[in-house]
């Protein structure tokens, strides 16, 4: 019983972990964005040069990530109460990003010592077999209905409509459009993916080389 709760809850520690650090990648990722200010055409949309939007989007970049900066003061991106309000909600979600990254990194660290030490790395090996099916159905999922995700997923993580950005009176709306976070989440699971391949070769490998 005791080993099946510690494989049980090593397993959670690995996905928290794998999801975490994607998210955190991609967020900060600014190239990303550079990439989609040309795309999405998004300085011809709000008319300023590219080096001013990624001005004011480092300032938000850098709201968002640190936690002793407590106002958010875009220059040329004038703010609500209610949109600010908004971007306080998503700073807390990128440092409950970061605390389940660092908590279930180390979570999973001990379990990969303990599967080492039992000699039990075939688990490793089927958990990543099965792990690669669940982002290539959720990057499925995002290609067809994006715009439902969206939805839900606000709906999920916040309890009101602050998100629901006037243009009028949050012109960041315009900077930010939907395409740029479909690719951000198409990024973050497309990572998640890739670390699953990743460690099934390596596991296969290091189970080979025992």
């Amino acid at each position: 019983m005791k080993q099946k709760i510690i494989q049980i809850s090593g397993f959670i520690f690995i996905t928290f972990f794998l999801l975490s650090l994607s998210i955190a990648a991609t967020i900060n990722f600014s190239f990303l964005y550079s990439f989609d200010i040309g795309y999405l055409n998004i300085s011809e949309y709000v008319g300023m040069p590219k080096e001013q939007i990624l001005t004011n989007y480092r300032i938000l970049l850098n709201y968002l990530n640190t936690p002793w900066i407590a106002n958010l003061d875009m220059p040329d991106f004038p703010s609500s109460a209610s949109g600010l309000f908004h971007f306080t909600e998503v700073k807390k979600l990128f440092m409950l990003d970061y605390l389940v990254m660092i908590t279930s990194g180390l979570g999973a660290f001990r379990f990969m010592q303990y599967l080492k030490r039992e000699e039990q790395y075939w688990r490793l090996l089927r958990y990543f077999q099965w792990g690669v099916l669940l982002p290539l159905g959720v990057l499925t999922a995002l290609l067809i209905s994006f715009d439902t995700l969206f939805v839900l997923f606000h709906q999920v993580f916040f309890n009101n409509d602050a998100w629901l950005f006037n243009p009028a009176t949050d012109p960041i709306i315009l900077a930010l459009p939907a395409e740029f976070f479909m690719h951000s989440f198409l990024m973050a699971f497309g990572l998640i993916e890739v670390l699953l391949v990743l460690g099934y070769f390596i596991t296969k490998k290091r189970i080979a080389n025992s």
